[in-house]
């Protein structure tokens, strides 16, 4: 289990070998509703509909009414006199009250009034009006018609143009019809405009939003061969190093790069490494089962000895247990560990996270902790195998993919004690939790001042959030990257957004799974070899897996990352659904918020604490990636 820190200032500064400190560091920086979703209007549109209908149509029955006057006029001049000789428009507001009145009366009582040659130019007039409103229907009809063809053509032509500029889809809606924050009954509202916002960007394809275009990193490569003038690996041994890496998958990784690199500092013959059993999982899996121990072996042999098992003639040896010292450099292994090691030949390391600094390493050491990250420790073949069909399922016809690390668990909220838009229920639920794992120090945490800090894992809803204002379409396909979601619920929001979620268990059929049940330990591997290849990773708590992930993409060329400003974009989150700040901006801000914050080079920030630091393995830049000089 990781554990909570918060996130240091970011200092542009120029590191002691000349390489220039970047600005693209990723560690500075109510009630749920939501709002329905409707279009915008096009004033234009609505304006030239309206001059049809009125132009077309109320020219047409002004004419009619005049003729149908001027027919009438002689039957009226007998019954009212001199009323035609009025002011034109006091006449016709006379007649057109004269006519209401003369239309109420019986129709065997007008008739007779009338003569032969007025009947028939009455049934002529009617017949004229009668023509009239046809047409005038006519016209509507083709009006309204034309004005929601235009308009859907212009919302078509408008989602094409900022999907490829990479806007926001949904740039054509603003706060007081699309802010995020449901109100009730919106529901039904909001899934019908959805489907047609779908299938308005339906004929484009995912790639040509720039969402998925990597930073840039020319200038950088990898930097960890072996020098050409190394020496042969000595075959004189100092002892034997036993090691049981502690903790989940990534955690245990980590341990096993720190330990290679401390046999190497004490001359000393690494026993392949025992894994831990007894963590959440409870896992049973062991070296050989996770990892290509052949290939682990073989890949290093040039710089440390690794052997299976303790020698035959080491068994009668009763092992020396030391728990080294957290974050400690070399001195330390060389003038405290070694004469342990020289004296009792095998010594028994009973814990190995973070047992070696940050900063303040040799290159050398720097470069065998990549060696052994980043090609030694490969996935044994079923892992990575099964992993790679799972990459190419997510690939569907050529379409890119986000991985997603939504470290949304139940253990993860119980730890960090977060519970924004949980119920109470839920909120006790974690907090028992809490209270009985008794290795976790924290027990009475303040939920929403952690979060307003940038403490807590994103929730699914502001996950989805974030996703849409950065401009990632609703089509996007993500693989989720994580356990089962805690809370009720909570997953709505982004199912309901981005629908093509997918993970191990929905891409594979049972029998595919089956070697891998209850072996969490071998899922996650599936899951890290599935994120690694992804066009864009997205985690929303800075765990060992989002470390691991995140360092091993800056290693192969610095694929795409989204580090999320958890303590400001929660605070733009809480102004949607006030209402303070319209879709638009707010979409606006976060694109701002996350320019710098998607994996682009930077030197690794040293802290005034080891904790504090930024991780190794999180960036190995610098000690594994160097800036090449431009000629």
């Amino acid at each position: 289990m990781s554990t909570f820190s918060e996130s240091n200032h970011h200092h542009n500064t120029t590191s002691s070998d000349g390489v220039s400190q970047r600005v693209n560091s990723p560690r500075f920086s109510g009630p749920m509703t939501r709002r329905a979703h409707s279009f915008k209007r096009n004033n234009t549109h609505n304006a030239a509909a309206n001059n049809a209908v009125g132009g077309g149509g109320g020219a047409l029955s002004t004419h009619s009414e005049v003729e149908l006057q001027k027919g009438l006029e002689p039957a009226l001049e007998r019954k009212h006199g001199h009323h035609h000789h009025l002011h034109p428009h006091v006449s016709q507001r006379v007649h057109g009250g004269v006519v209401k009145a003369f239309l109420k009366r019986p129709l065997e009582s007008i008739v007779d009034d009338l003569g032969f040659r007025e009947r028939k130019k009455i049934g002529h007039w009617m017949f004229l009006v009668f023509c009239g409103v046809c047409l005038f229907m006519g016209v509507l009809k083709i009006c309204a018609t034309g004005w929601l063809g235009s308009a859907i053509e212009k919302a078509q032509s408008s989602k094409e143009l900022s999907d490829s500029n990479g806007i926001d889809n949904l740039n054509l809606m603003d706060q007081s019809s699309l802010g995020y924050a449901y109100r009730s009954g919106a529901g039904d509202v909001e899934r019908t405009l959805k489907t047609v916002q779908t299938r308005v960007g339906s004929s484009h394809t995912l790639k040509e939003s720039d969402v998925w275009s990597k930073p840039n990193s020319e200038n950088f490569t990898q930097c960890i061969d072996l020098p050409r003038n190394h020496k042969k690996l000595d075959t004189k041994t100092n002892g034997y190093i036993l090691i049981n890496a502690n903790g989940g998958l990534n955690q245990m990784r980590f341990g096993i790069c720190d330990m290679v690199a401390v046999a190497k500092i004490m001359k000393a013959t690494l026993v392949l490494p025992s894994l831990d059993h007894t963590s959440y999982w409870a896992d049973q899996s062991g070296f050989k089962d996770l990892f290509d121990w052949k290939h682990f072996i073989d890949t290093l042999k040039d710089d440390i000895h690794i052997v299976e098992t303790l020698p035959p003639a080491y068994p009668g040896i009763e092992p020396f247990s030391k728990t080294p010292i957290s974050w400690s450099k070399v001195p330390y292994y060389k003038t405290e560990i070694l004469p342990l090691l020289n004296h009792h030949k095998v010594i028994y390391f009973t814990h190995t996270d973070s047992r070696l600094a940050n900063n303040g390493i040799p290159k050398s050491i720097q470069k065998l902790r990549c060696r052994v990250n980043y090609r030694a420790l490969r996935y044994s073949a079923p892992i990575e195998e099964f992993g790679n069909i799972l990459v190419s399922r997510m690939q569907q016809n050529g379409n890119p993919y986000l991985a997603l690390h939504l470290r949304y668990e139940k253990d993860m909220l119980a730890f960090t004690g977060c519970s924004h838009n949980l119920t109470a229920e839920e909120d006790e639920e974690l907090r028992r939790m809490r209270y009985e794992v008794s290795h976790w120090k924290e027990k009475e945490i303040n939920g929403t001042e952690r979060r307003l800090l940038g403490g807590c894992p994103l929730t699914p809803r502001e996950t989805s959030l974030l996703l849409r204002a950065l401009g990632f379409p609703s089509q996007t396909r993500i693989y989720l990257v994580a356990g089962e979601a805690y809370g009720r619920g909570s997953m709505k929001y982004l199912k309901d957004d981005f629908p093509n979620i997918f993970s191990h268990s929905s891409l594979s059929s049972e029998e595919e799974l089956n070697p891998f049940k209850n072996h969490q330990n071998m899922l996650a591997g599936i899951d890290y070899v599935v994120a690694l290849q992804s066009d864009v990773f997205l985690y929303t708590y800075d765990g060992n897996m989002a470390k691991a992930v995140q360092g091993h993409r800056r290693f192969e060329h610095f694929k795409k990352t989204i580090n999320p400003d958890k303590m400001n974009f929660v605070k733009l989150v809480d102004q949607l659904d006030e209402g303070n700040i319209s879709w638009k901006k707010f979409s606006s801000k976060v694109k701002k918020l996350h320019k710098d914050r998607v994996g682009a080079p930077y030197l690794r920030e040293p802290g005034e604490f080891p904790k504090l630091e930024e991780s190794f393995y999180a960036n190995p830049l610098p000690g594994c990636i160097c800036e090449t000089r431009k000629e």
